[in-house]
Formats: structure tokens, sequence, C-alpha cells
């Protein structure tokens, strides 16, 4: 039971509560609390300006203390006798425990909870203008979700009577409407402006209150004070104020660290910027949005850093995402810009975080999930509690996009525009922020539907963003910049490389950087692995550092075993000719054996993947011996490997061209044979006309469900004129040819002069199914996105019971299977968890699975199935029966 030092029978009301100690925090207190961290965040000049933006005005100082009030109501319907009853647990309490969200919109409704509203200023409330309501049930919308008003309240509150004490619902009321108006005395004399009335500043306004009370429910910073003190708004602004700081909103004090540090020199170590980043570096500061166009291996990412800084220094942005596409160029990045930051801030430099789930890492610390919102760090012996603190946003993946500067996925972005619980923090987090998304294309419709809808909310917000491309067609680019498409003429004759500001028609060309690549390029026919271990084996047995990249887990694992089997094979023949004559294993190494690269491994083995990757084609190192290492997407970007040869699936030629930046990255000595960088694209042995039927092949084509055509790289037709160009050009000169490779297989005019070859109209039939299912991404990603034009007031709740589907959608993962305690995984560290393809649907997810370790092995049985982990990922095995 709490410990009271009450006088009088009143129970007080609670805001916050440990039922385990028998402590609480008088809900008052926790109100100002969060209303405190509102003010402070909103004095904060970067988030301020967004604010402005988003209300389309200047907002004064009485239309900022009304909106502290609001935020102040936010947990108004823990006055609740339903609610106030979870904290008394050892109590008989006559009133069945409830929630406090929905009671707390009934207390503003004409009804039987109207005394308790009108004790809380409802009629003053009412002055502020007509978007009060929308602005109040923003803030009572807190948990995450926005939620359907009730139209009415039936249910009235009486007081409660118990072994205890009496709580007075109403008593309760009127004790907090007085310390309203005591500690907030500027919101209300009459008159004034009204409050902002734009949609798009009330779903603004909700994700700021929920980040608030996120802050403000911190009891490392607001330690419970139970009784009512009327003194306490004070305290709770100083604590708010130092908060901020402490955990990293604040950073106007590291700026001046900056100052005369914003240099190339200071960013990178290197004396001269690259043409893509001096570029990048003489945009105005006021450029909202730009597209920076360039080769991979340019420099993109220190360009991309290099305007963070510059904008940091002149206060327009507080913070930094950068979003990648995949895990594991997320994890690879992350360690770049930490050593950038601590280069440019010295030993004051933010720790950035690793937004990426199944990961907890602010810096270089590793941190571990513990009970109660708790988090243990692998350096807290060594760090104080003001280091731990500064790291409040790696805690939790709700609070990424908190973080100064964060390296992440950008499916952790792009969740601030989906209707997913605390989407709207999410977005409110990220308006501070540059935002950097690497390697945009349009690809897939449903994934560019949902980002053009974050890129939206962030700009109305007078948010900055930097899109990066090293392949990005006429068609992506119109759509991001909300242009006409050019015709096929004058999309090849656009300058490459290249800067596009959303304020200027023509882009800027970039000089070309440094030595032209020529690329010897050919088609393999047929996609078997056996073919493909062959080709890689004998140029591996010549010296060559080789980089198979296949389009599915599948035909990466087939042929990783392919090779393997080979290997073994020819070991069984040379061991009776020379027992004494031991042959190299050429697969990539790792923990005593051969590994692959894919993303079904758990995430503490991606890691001892990446470096494993890293060192297998390193450019440091180039000691002589031939190396096979064998992937999926996961290799396409941001490692820092150089291949000497590539064999690769036929993919869409923005990928090809993306796989292609891994070969010949550098200007190394290579073996005899691969002086000149090579290519090789498999490709079905029939071609691609039996795939129209629709049919699936290793990642190409596709199949129809639910009507409409699923697949990965679906578009036939992208794929037949990238398969042509191959063709047609045996010698690709990189970066010269992109724009026109880019062009020439992705343009509308190009596609549709396809279909009308020799009056066949399968290709044009394929092509409208992929027409059709582009459409339907797209409407399915405005069905799932939100529209921050509609008034709060008219949103529907978001759909708890398909959230799952929505974010599986983003990155395609399905279930994960936690185990209750780390085990041993096939490399030697201890795994915590598996995730499931999205295909491989929810039926593992609701079953408890029985795990058995082995050596290099680990099996996770169900009822109806098992899986195996092992060194070839995770695979499914179905039991018999």
């Amino acid at each position: 039971m709490f410990r009271s030092d009450m006088t009088s029978t009143q129970l007080a009301p609670w805001g916050k509560a440990d039922t385990k100690e028998g402590v609480r925090h008088h809900l008052a207190h926790h109100c100002m609390d969060v209303a405190a961290c509102f003010e402070a965040m909103t004095a904060l000049p970067v988030i301020k300006a967004r604010l402005d933006a988003a209300a389309g005005r200047r907002l004064c100082p009485i239309v900022m203390a009304r909106l502290a009030v609001l935020c102040f109501l936010h947990d108004a319907g823990k006055l609740s006798p339903g609610f106030q009853g979870k904290g008394w647990p050892d109590l008989t309490w006559p009133v069945q425990r409830g929630g406090h969200v929905l009671e707390g919109a009934g207390i503003f409704i004409r009804g039987p909870l109207e005394p308790v509203g009108t004790e809380l200023m409802m009629d003053l409330l009412a002055s502020w203008g007509e978007s009060t309501e929308a602005l109040l049930l923003a803030s009572i919308s807190h948990h995450g979700r926005p939620f359907q008003r009730p139209d009415s309240w039936k249910n009235p509150w009486p007081p409660v009577k118990t072994a205890q004490g009496i709580y007075d619902p109403l008593q309760s009321a009127r004790e907090i409407g007085a310390m309203l108006q005591r500690w907030f005395p500027l919101a209300w004399p009459a008159g004034g402006e009204d409050l902002p009335d734009r949609p798009a500043f009330q779903h603004f306004y909700a994700g700021l209150v929920a980040l608030a009370d996120w802050i403000g429910s911190d009891r490392r910073l607001f330690p419970f004070v139970d009784a009512l003190d009327p003194a306490y708004a004070a305290r709770a602004r100083h604590v708010a104020a130092d908060a901020m700081g402490r955990i990293g909103l604040d950073v106007q004090g590291l700026q001046p660290l900056v100052s005369g540090r914003t240099g190339f020199t200071h960013l990178t170590g290197f004396d001269l910027p690259r043409p893509a980043q001096a570029a990048a570096a003489r945009i105005d500061g006021d450029e909202r949005l730009v597209i920076l166009e360039a080769e991979t291996g340019s420099g993109k990412t220190e360009a991309a850093l290099w305007r963070f800084i510059r904008l940091f220094e002149r206060g327009a942005v507080d913070s930094l995402y950068f979003a990648l596409p995949t895990r594991a160029a997320a994890v690879q990045l992350h360690r770049r810009v930490q050593k950038a930051l601590d280069r440019v801030f010295g030993a004051a430099a933010p720790e950035a975080v690793l937004a990426v789930p199944g990961y907890m890492r602010s810096g270089t610390a590793t941190g571990m999930a513990l009970p109660d919102w708790r988090v243990r760090w692998d350096d807290e012996q060594d760090a104080d509690e003001g280091r731990l603190l500064a790291r409040w946003a790696a805690e939790s993946g709700r609070r990424y996009l908190a973080a100064m500067v964060a390296v992440g996925t950008v499916d952790q972005a792009m969740m601030a525009a989906l209707k997913v619980k605390h989407a709207h923090l999410r977005g409110a987090a990220l308006a501070r922020s540059l935002l950097v998304i690497d390697e945009v294309h349009a690809s897939d419709a449903y994934m560019t539907g949902i980002q053009t809808r974050l890129l939206d909310h962030h700009l109305e917000r007078g948010g900055h963003a930097l899109l990066m491309s090293a392949t990005l067609g006429a068609v992506a680019r119109s759509q991001w910049l909300k242009r006409r498409l050019p015709d096929l003429d004058q999309a090849v004759e656009a300058p490459y490389p290249a800067v596009w500001r959303n304020t200027i028609q023509a882009p800027e060309a970039v000089p070309a950087d440094g030595r032209p690549k020529r690329v010897s390029i050919s088609l393999m026919p047929g996609m078997e692995a056996a073919a493909v271990a062959a080709e890689a084996l004998a140029a591996a047995r010549a010296g060559a550092r080789v980089l198979v990249i296949r389009n599915t887990v599948d035909a990466a694992v087939d042929c990783w075993t392919a090779i393997r089997d080979a290997q073994d094979a020819d070991r069984g023949a040379e061991d009776q000719e020379a027992p004494d004559q031991e042959t190299p294993d050429l697969l990539m190494q790792l923990a005593g054996g051969p590994a692959l690269h894919h993303g079904r491994f758990a995430a503490e083995d991606r890691v001892l993947l990446d470096q494993a990757v890293e060192a297998a084609l390193s450019p440091d190192d180039r000691r002589p011996g031939g190396v096979i290492v064998i992937g999926t997407q996961t290799l396409e970007q941001s490692l820092d490997i150089d291949a000497d040869l590539l064999l690769t699936d036929l993919c869409p030629i923005d990928v090809l061209l993306q796989r292609l930046g891994r070969l010949h990255r550098h200007l190394l000595w290579r073996p005899a044979g691969f002086e000149r960088p090579r290519c090789r694209v498999m490709v079905p042995a029939d071609g691609l006309s039996p795939l129209l039927a629709p049919a699936f092949e290793n990642g190409l084509g596709g199949w129809v469900k639910d009507g409409v055509l699923q697949g990965i790289y679906r578009d036939l037709s992208i794929l037949e004129l990238t398969r042509r160009l191959i063709l047609d050009h045996p010698v690709w000169e990189i970066p010269a040819m992109n724009r026109y490779l880019v062009e020439q297989a992705t343009h509308p005019d190009r596609i549709d002069r396809l279909h009308g070859e020799g009056n066949n109209d399968r290709w044009a039939r394929y092509r409208n199914r992929v027409t059709g299912a582009d459409i339907a991404k797209t409407l399915g990603a405005g069905m799932v996105t939100i529209r921050t034009d509609q008034d709060w007031l008219d949103l529907d709740p978001f759909p708890a019971k398909d959230e799952e589907r929505i974010r599986t959608r983003l990155g395609e993962e399905g279930a994960r299977i936690v185990f209750p305690e780390p085990v041993p995984g096939p490399f030697g560290a201890l795994v915590s968890e598996v995730v499931l393809p999205a295909h491989w649907g929810t039926a593992y997810a609701q079953q408890e699975p029985k795990i058995e370790c082995s050596i290099e092995k680990l099996s996770i049985n169900f009822q109806n199935g098992a899986l195996t982990y092992n060194r070839m990922g995770l695979i499914r095995r179905h039991q018999e029966g």
C-alpha cells in the first residue's frame, strides 16, 4: 500500500505510481512535468521555428502558454475513479478499474462529467478559438493513436469510499484547476490570438505532446512527489529545461564547438573535397529539399555529413537522421558517422545512435534491455550518470528520431508517416533533423508512396531533406520534385552527376569524379547454382576476389552450398593424390568455417558477417589469393568492399549499377586477367518471355495474389531493356553512361517502344499488370499513411489490428522469435532473437518454441514445423505429419 502523509481522508489523485515500491506522483505534478517539457522543447529555436511553420504564423507567448495548458490536460482522464483504482491494488475498490484516454475526452463534452470539465476551465478553453477542441483531443491522444471521441458520456464519477479514505474526482479537479490558473497566468486573460487552426499544426502538436509525455514520465528526471505542492511548477520548469540538454534535445551548447570546424578537413581528415562533396557544400542553407545524384564511391556520405554540420552551425537544424535501405548498410555507416562526429566535436562529440531494431547502440556502447524499461550499458561502470542519460533516445525504438544524430534504416523514418502507434511522436522528433535518405529510387511504388508522404510532412514543417542516389531516373526525380516528366531525349541529356533543388528548375552539373571505370559486362545464360559456382571457383583459383549477388536468399544458399560441395569433392580427390597437401577454402571465412551474407541472420551475427565481408574484400589488404563472397541485396551498398569480378543475377538497371559500385572501387593491384573490372549477369536460359505468364524465377517476374501482381523485380519491361543494354554495350563506362543507361531502361517512352515491337501485345498486357500493381500499391500507401491535411476531429482511429502488417511491409520482416535467454549462434556469439521473413506468415509467432542447441546449429521447434539456424542462416523445414 502507498505511503501517505495526508491527514484528511481525501485520497489525492496520482499521475504516476510504482505499486511495487508503494510510491506515487501527484497527478497535477505529472501534468506539470509534461507541460514544462513541452514549454522547454518549444522554447528551443529550431522546434519553435518548425511550430511556427506548421501554424503558418509566428506564435505569440499567449498562444504558447495556452498550448502548454492543453498539454497539461493530456492526462485529465486520470481523474477517473476507475483509473485511480489501479494505484491502490491492495484496497477494495468499489468501481471497476479502467483507462483514462476516452475518459479524458469525456470530461470536455456536455454530460455527467461537465462539472469536472468546468473545474478544469472548460468554458475558458472554448474561448481560445475553434481549433481548441481538436488540439485538446490531439493532446489526449498522447499514447500514440488518435481515437474516436465519444459523442456523449453517460457514466458519472461519484466519490469512492475505501478503507484508506475517500477519492472525490470533483474535488481533485477543483484543486488541479486552481493550480492551472496559478501555474499558467499568461494563458487566462481574455482576448488574444486564436489557437492555430491548420490540421498540419494539430498533427505536429500531437507529436510534441507525446514526446513531452515520454520525457516527463522519466523518473530519473522527475522524482515522485505525492502531496500537492502549489510551488511545484517552478521546480518542474527548472528540471525540464535542464533535461532538454541532458537527453540531447537542446544542442545549443554544442553549436559553438563547431564554429571554425565546419571545413572539409575537420570533417574527413582529407585536404580537398571531391566534386560531389564540393557541390553539396555550395547549396544555400535555405534550400529545404536537395537531390544529389553521383556515382557510387563519389563520397555522397561525407557530402551529407558536411551539409549537416554547416546547417547545424547556423542553427537551421538540431539533428541528423541518416536513413539507409538495409540494416547492414546502417550498421556499417554508423561507425563512419561516429568517427566524423569525433573529429568535428572532439571530446564533447555526441554519440550517434544506431536506429536498427535488434540493436541497442549509442556511440561505441552497447545496451541490453531490462524489465521495467531499464537498460544496462556495457560501459556503465565507467560512464557517469550524465553520459548514461544522454543515451535516452537510444533506449527505445520509438525514441530513435529524438537523437541528435541517428543512423538507421529508412523504415524507422517512414513510420513517422504511417498509421502506426507513436507515428506523430516520431514525426515531431524528426522535424528538427536534416533527413538524409540514401539510395532513393522508384522500384517499389508502395515504399515511394510512403516516402513521398513523409517528405511532404517534413517539408511543410520547415524541415530539411537531402535525397541521394547513384542512379535516379527521371520518373522518380520528377515525382520527388513534383515536376513534369521530361521526354526521353531530354531525360538522357540531363547532366550527371548533378545536384537538384526544389526552388531552381535547372540542375547543377557536377564534374565527374576522378578516373572513369570501364566495365566489361556480359550475359551468362542460366541461373543454376552449379554454373555460377563453377565460374566463381575458376576465378577465385586464379587469385580473384569474387562477389556473387543473388536476388533471393534461397539462390544465395544454393550457390554457397554448390561451391562448398564442389570444394569438398576436390579435396577428396586431392587427398588421394597428395595426402599432405591442404587446399584452402575459397569461401569467405568466419569463426573457423565458411559463411555467406543475407538478411536471415540474427542481429548479433550480422555484425560479425559485415566484418567478415569487409575483411574478405578489403581494399586495404590485397594479399595474394582468391576468395568468394556470396550474398543478396544486403551486399549492394555502404559496405567498403572491392571485388575483382562480380557475378550477379539480372536486376533492374538502377540496382545493377549499384551492384557494379562494389567492383574496382579503388586503384589496387589485380590478378592477371582481372585488370579491367568484369561483370557477368545471369539471366534465365529461355529469356524473360516465359515469365510473362506470369511466372517467377529467382527474383524475376512475379505471381498474382488477391488480383495484384506480386514479386521482387516484377517489371519485366525494365528487366528486358536492361538485358538488351548488356547485349548492345559489352563495355560500360561509369559514370559517363549512367544517365543514358538508366533512362534507356526505365523511361516510359522507351518502354512504350518495347511494347510496340512486332505487334506482340504480351509485353503490353504484362506491363498493364505491373501498372495495376503499382496503382494498387500507391493506393495502399495512401490508405496507411497519415493525412496531415485532415482535421484531428475527422481522423479515423489507427488500424491497431493491421499495424503489424503495415510495419512488416516496410522491411518485409515477419514475426520475431525472441529467446527466453540468449543462446549460442553458429559463429560463437550469443543471439537473442531471430526475425522471420514476412512471407513465412505469422503461424510460428503464435506458438511457444522449443529451443535445442548443438554445435554450429540451433533448432527452433514448433508444433507443426521447425526452423534451423546455422551457418546458412534461418532455414524452414516442415516436419513430416
